[in-house]
Protein backbone atom coordinates (compact mmCIF):
# COMPACT_ATOMS: atom_id res chain seq x y z
CA UNK A 1 0.00 0.00 0.00
CA UNK A 2 1.10 3.13 -0.84
CA UNK A 3 1.13 4.93 2.28
CA UNK A 4 1.02 9.04 0.11
CA UNK A 5 -2.54 8.02 -1.93
CA UNK A 6 -3.49 4.55 -0.05
CA UNK A 7 -3.33 2.28 -3.41
CA UNK A 8 -2.24 -0.80 -2.88
CA UNK A 9 0.83 -1.98 -5.69
CA UNK A 10 -0.77 -3.33 -8.21
CA UNK A 11 0.91 -5.81 -10.56
CA UNK A 12 0.08 -4.39 -13.83
CA UNK A 13 -2.93 -3.14 -15.05
CA UNK A 14 -4.66 -4.51 -18.46
CA UNK A 15 -3.08 -2.11 -20.54
CA UNK A 16 0.46 -3.01 -20.21
CA UNK A 17 0.07 -6.92 -21.56
CA UNK A 18 2.56 -8.33 -22.93
CA UNK A 19 5.38 -5.64 -21.19
CA UNK A 20 7.63 -7.73 -18.88
CA UNK A 21 11.14 -5.77 -18.20
CA UNK A 22 10.17 -3.09 -15.59
CA UNK A 23 12.04 -0.74 -18.10
CA UNK A 24 9.67 -0.87 -20.59
CA UNK A 25 6.98 -0.96 -18.17
CA UNK A 26 8.27 2.38 -16.83
CA UNK A 27 8.85 3.75 -20.60
CA UNK A 28 5.15 2.43 -21.57
CA UNK A 29 3.58 4.14 -17.97
CA UNK A 30 5.78 7.90 -19.10
CA UNK A 31 4.26 7.24 -22.84
CA UNK A 32 0.50 6.91 -21.62
CA UNK A 33 0.99 9.73 -19.40
CA UNK A 34 2.15 12.03 -22.26
CA UNK A 35 -0.79 10.76 -24.43
CA UNK A 36 -3.17 11.82 -21.53
CA UNK A 37 -1.57 15.24 -21.18
CA UNK A 38 -2.48 15.62 -24.80
CA UNK A 39 -5.74 14.74 -24.81
CA UNK A 40 -6.55 16.64 -21.56
CA UNK A 41 -4.90 19.90 -21.96
CA UNK A 42 -7.64 21.39 -23.58
CA UNK A 43 -9.45 20.67 -20.50
CA UNK A 44 -7.16 22.57 -18.32
CA UNK A 45 -6.01 19.46 -16.76
CA UNK A 46 -2.71 17.41 -17.02
CA UNK A 47 -1.85 14.15 -16.14
CA UNK A 48 1.59 12.58 -14.17
CA UNK A 49 3.11 9.22 -13.73
CA UNK A 50 6.20 8.87 -11.75
CA UNK A 51 6.62 5.16 -12.25
CA UNK A 52 6.50 4.47 -8.85
CA UNK A 53 3.21 5.95 -7.19
CA UNK A 54 0.14 3.25 -8.38
CA UNK A 55 -1.90 4.80 -10.23
CA UNK A 56 -1.96 8.01 -12.46
CA UNK A 57 -2.13 11.96 -10.95
CA UNK A 58 -4.28 14.20 -12.88
CA UNK A 59 -4.52 18.06 -11.52
CA UNK A 60 -5.94 21.41 -12.76
CA UNK A 61 -3.81 24.33 -13.63
CA UNK A 62 -5.25 25.91 -10.25
CA UNK A 63 -3.53 22.51 -8.32
CA UNK A 64 -6.10 20.48 -7.24
CA UNK A 65 -4.89 17.02 -7.47
CA UNK A 66 -6.35 13.52 -7.29
CA UNK A 67 -5.00 10.36 -8.05
CA UNK A 68 -6.76 8.13 -10.90
CA UNK A 69 -5.83 4.46 -9.62
CA UNK A 70 -6.07 3.46 -13.22
CA UNK A 71 -6.42 4.46 -16.84
CA UNK A 72 -10.40 4.05 -16.77
CA UNK A 73 -10.35 6.07 -13.69
CA UNK A 74 -8.97 8.48 -15.41
CA UNK A 75 -11.78 10.05 -17.36
CA UNK A 76 -13.77 9.49 -13.90
CA UNK A 77 -11.44 11.90 -11.98
CA UNK A 78 -10.91 14.40 -14.88
CA UNK A 79 -14.86 14.73 -15.49
CA UNK A 80 -14.96 15.53 -12.18
CA UNK A 81 -11.87 18.05 -11.32
CA UNK A 82 -13.10 19.89 -14.66
CA UNK A 83 -16.51 20.24 -14.28
CA UNK A 84 -17.60 18.55 -17.66
CA UNK A 85 -17.94 15.59 -19.85
CA UNK A 86 -14.83 14.38 -21.19
CA UNK A 87 -15.25 12.12 -24.77
CA UNK A 88 -12.03 10.05 -24.67
CA UNK A 89 -13.16 8.83 -28.24
CA UNK A 90 -14.16 12.35 -29.73
CA UNK A 91 -12.65 12.83 -33.08
CA UNK A 92 -10.26 15.45 -31.96
CA UNK A 93 -8.12 13.15 -30.65
CA UNK A 94 -8.15 10.16 -32.89
CA UNK A 95 -6.12 11.49 -35.41
CA UNK A 96 -2.87 9.84 -33.75
CA UNK A 97 0.39 10.30 -35.05
CA UNK A 98 2.82 7.64 -35.91
CA UNK A 99 4.92 8.21 -32.35
CA UNK A 100 1.34 7.61 -30.19
CA UNK A 101 1.10 11.00 -29.46
CA UNK A 102 -2.43 12.80 -30.17
CA UNK A 103 -3.31 16.10 -31.68
CA UNK A 104 -6.00 18.00 -32.44
CA UNK A 105 -8.31 16.72 -35.57
CA UNK A 106 -8.37 20.81 -36.73
CA UNK A 107 -4.11 21.16 -36.75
Amino acid sequence: MCANCGFPAAPGHWTEAGIDKTVDRLQSRHRRASILRNALQPYGLTAHDDGSTPGIEISTLTGNIELAENLAAVWEVAERLCGKQIDPLSPAYLCAEEDGYYQSAEN
